[in-house]
């Protein structure tokens, strides 16, 4: 059984989207899939671990790389194709992905 994370990490450049409540999903591979739907995840950045608040986890479903969509890049903040490209450097070999959908805990 794998542990459920307390905490979550996003490039600081997406900090601000999620903040001003544009960004409500990300998208990760299965290494960074356990989140449980309900339970309440620290916000850090990546690069400095600064602490910017809380996100509560609403769902994690399966998601395929074809599979991602104007919808997935309106709720990521930013254009498809941008989108697209950004998945494609960070798992340059995955197509299997999980959609994680979290709330900013004002």
């Amino acid at each position: 059984m794998s542990v459920i994370p307390t905490e979550i990490t996003f490039f600081e450049r997406l900090i601000p989207s999620i903040l001003s409540g544009k960004k409500v999903i990300t998208i990760r591979d299965e290494s960074e899939s356990h989140y449980k739907p309900g339970t309440e995840v620290e916000l850090f950045a990546n690069e400095h671990r600064t602490h910017y608040g809380k996100l509560k986890i609403l769902s994690v479903s399966e998601l395929q790389y074809s599979d991602i969509n104007e919808y997935h890049a309106q709720q990521e903040g930013m254009a498809l194709a941008v989108l697209k490209t950004l998945i494609k450097e960070i798992y340059p070999t995955t197509n299997s992905l999980y959609l994680i959908e979290y709330q900013l805990i004002k």
